[in-house]
């Protein structure tokens, strides 16, 4: 894994030599340089091994997606702010099928330094409003329940949410 900043000097470098290449009449050479300097620009804002861990993750292949978690080292200096919360989110949806205490760490963490999408925003929160309600902190866990319910646009968490509400009622 490149650092984030040697990722955008190797666009910058592409970009020049696709400049470059104009200059010399290789305009096919140009365009395909320049086309090419997007991808160090993607992979700066979209981590790789974050992307192949949520790959694991879609085939339940809990593991796998450690394993490529693993290779991010020192999180806070090589990823960007949004990329360090999914790293987090990542953790605490593996932890949250076996330690409850600290994916509730990841969890807030995640929600702290920001999701780029509403749906991963009101898992989160859906998560952490089930820590809560084992907690028996039945206050917290309904505040965390009905921001994940306005977070959840496209009703893909609206049985979950139902079912823990029901539980609520229980306690």
């Amino acid at each position: 894994m490149f650092h984030k900043n040697i990722k955008l000097i190797i666009a910058g470098l592409i970009i020049v030599t696709g400049i470059w290449q104009f200059t010399e009449s290789n305009i096919g050479n140009g365009i395909f340089l320049i086309l090419l300097s997007g991808i160090p620009v993607f992979l700066y804002f979209k981590n790789e091994f974050i992307l192949l861990a949520f790959l694991k993750l879609r085939k339940q292949d809990f593991e796998g997606a450690k394993k490529w978690l693993a290779y991010i080292k020192n999180p806070e200096t090589a990823l960007v702010r949004k990329q360090q919360g999914y790293f987090n989110y990542l953790h605490g949806i593996m932890l949250s099928q076996t330690n409850i205490n600290q994916a509730e760490k990841y969890f807030k963490k995640a929600i702290e330094l920001g999701l780029s999408m509403d749906m991963d925003l009101a898992v989160a929160k859906l998560n952490l409003a089930g820590v809560a309600m084992t907690r028996r902190r039945k206050l917290e866990a309904t505040s965390l329940l009905n921001e994940a319910k306005k977070l959840d646009k496209q009703n893909m968490l609206k049985d979950q949410i139902v079912m823990m509400k029901e539980q609520m009622k229980k306690i």
